[in-house]
């Protein structure tokens, strides 16, 4: 029996429209529209896309919208600067840092010096530790997005065992708090962790961010386990789509075409006979990141100002 899909685009649709909507109230009290600061340094094909699909999003929810950009290969501490000079401005409240960053560029200072209040990512260390003790604040989005994937789509977290592939500060480690704090039982697996299948074949809710394409596979799962799948990644090799796909998929014909296919951490064609529910890639964590990014930017908004609650 094939799992059910976690639709992140419907879920992501349904939170866009709630913003949309708690923005038009904010406007309605005679506030000013929310507006959100992008900088985006360096020339990383991934990071332009994502911007403009960041950006086009704020306008479909009435948030304004600026994007600065830092020309060339080198920072020079052009970043810090622009970060600095953002959370000067009044009319901006929330800015991002799209990552990553020119390899000149003090990724930690950067981060650290976003005014805590402004901070739509989630990852200055005020924010973390608001996060940790469970106190309101702004949460990491991808980690946030993962949140309401599970939520809206009544999958069982309170005393869940949970476990969370990958320990990085955007994500890992992040989900893994959250789960937590929504009464799931958490382990952590990473790259050191031993008998790894022994470990995520204990879990109800699997979520996979530790960045390889295809690694987790039958062996990783319990039968009927959710599988929350963050990475994404590109193929372009026919050997390896036929691997992940199938000979006859759609993805492999895109590849023997020359173009690209979209997989994420998650063997799809593997994990798909054992799963219970398994979020797609693409369609499924990644519009939920931008849905939480806004939903953040109108938080800071409203933290910041004042005016109607959602």
């Amino acid at each position: 029996m094939p799992p059910r899909i976690l639709d992140g685009e419907a879920v992501a649709r349904a939170i866009r429209q709630e913003v949309a909507s708690d923005v038009a109230r904010q406007l309605a009290h005679g506030r000013p529209r929310p507006k959100l600061a992008v900088i985006l340094a360096g020339a990383d094909p991934a990071s332009e896309i994502y911007v403009r699909n960041k950006i086009k999003a704020c306008g479909e929810a009435g948030i304004e919208s600026e994007l600065v950009r830092i020309e060339g290969a080198r920072d020079g501490g052009r970043t810090l600067k622009a970060v600095q000079d953002l959370n000067r401005r009044d009319d901006v409240d929330g800015i991002l840092v799209q990552l990553p960053l020119p390899q000149d560029a003090d990724r930690m200072a950067i981060l650290h010096s976003l005014d805590p209040a402004k901070d739509v990512d989630g990852l200055h260390p005020e924010n973390v530790g608001r996060m940790v003790e469970g106190a309101d604040g702004l949460r990491p989005c991808t980690p946030s997005g993962v949140m309401e994937l599970l939520r809206r789509s009544d999958i069982a977290i309170e005393g869940a065992r949970a476990v969370v592939l990958g320990r990085s500060d955007i994500v890992g480690k992040p989900m893994a708090i959250l789960l937590l704090h929504a009464s799931a039982t958490v382990t952590i697996c990473h790259s050191r962790t031993r008998d790894l299948a022994e470990t995520t074949r204990r879990a109800d809710i699997l979520v996979a961010a530790l960045g390889k394409p295809g690694f987790v596979t039958e062996e990783h799962l319990r039968p009927g386990a959710a599988v929350v799948d963050v990475g994404i990644h590109r193929v372009t090799d026919l050997r390896q789509a036929e691997d992940l796909f199938g000979a006859g998929s759609k993805q492999v014909e895109t590849v023997r075409r020359g173009g690209a296919a979209l997989v994420g951490d998650v063997h799809p064609r593997r994990v798909a006979a054992v799963a219970g529910a398994l979020s797609p890639v693409p369609g499924g964590v990644g519009p939920l990141t931008i849905a939480c990014l806004l939903q953040n930017t109108v938080k800071a908004a409203r933290r910041r100002r004042g005016g109607p609650e959602e």
